[in-house]
Formats: structure tokens, sequence, C-alpha cells
């Protein structure tokens, strides 16, 4: 018997459940279409509504006037930053056992640097959302 058989059997039926579930769903499922559900939603930020919303004429090229929040966006980096960070955490909890006192001298340096980093984005407002 192959190794991998269970594993493609596996994939097979994950495959199968969502290709399922998402026929079911558009059979099943309500069709109350509105104009808002159509729209395009793009990170929070509302689309721009019009050919040529806010662009001026500068010389020869248009340039575009619009500001957006970019509160998303930090807060997005944020999230991916510190989830990197702590993905670090797992293997070594997995092998904490034969790693012994360094890696545990490691891992609380490693821990206080990202409460370091944590403390200072914080601190500079990074985390309120106002």
């Amino acid at each position: 018997m192959n190794p991998y058989l269970p594993i493609l059997v596996l994939g097979g039926l994950a495959a199968a459940f969502a290709v399922f579930s998402v026929i079911t769903a558009t059979m099943v499922g309500p069709r109350r279409f509105n104009r808002s559900k159509l729209q395009a939603y793009e990170c929070g930020i509302e689309p721009l509504v019009g050919t040529a919303a806010g662009r001026q004429r500068s010389g020869d090229r248009s340039v575009t006037g619009v500001r957006f929040p970019i509160k998303y966006y930090v807060t997005a980096m944020l999230f991916i930053l510190f989830d990197i960070e702590i993905v670090f955490l797992y293997p070594w909890a997995v092998a904490f056992d034969s790693l012994g006192l360094f890696a545990l001298v490691e891992m609380l340096l490693f821990v206080l640097t990202v409460f370091v980093a944590y403390v200072y984005v914080w601190r500079r407002g990074g985390l309120s959302w106002d």
C-alpha cells in the first residue's frame, strides 16, 4: 500500500466536500440581489464612483487627488508581523523537552523582543483605530 494514499484520499474528500458545499449553496440559498451586494468592496474603502473621480490634470499626466485611510493596511501589516513572530513559538513548544536550558533562554529573549516591539507599536498609536 502506498504511504501517500491516505493523504490523497483525504485531499479528494476535502475537494468533494468543497464542490458539494458550493453547488448546494447555489441551489438552496436565497437569491436576493441588490445594488449594494453587487458593488465591489475592497479593504474597507468605498469604491470611487465615476470615471475620473478624484483626478486632476497636472501637465500631461493625470494625478490622483483622493486620499484614503491607511489604518486598515497598518493593522493588517501589524497582524502579519506579530503572527509570523508567534509562529516561531510552535516548533519550540513541540521540542521543548529535548532542547534544554539554552533554548529556554533564547525563547525568553525572543518573547522579550516581541514584547518590546508590541509596546513600541502601542505607544506610537498603531493599535488605536481612531
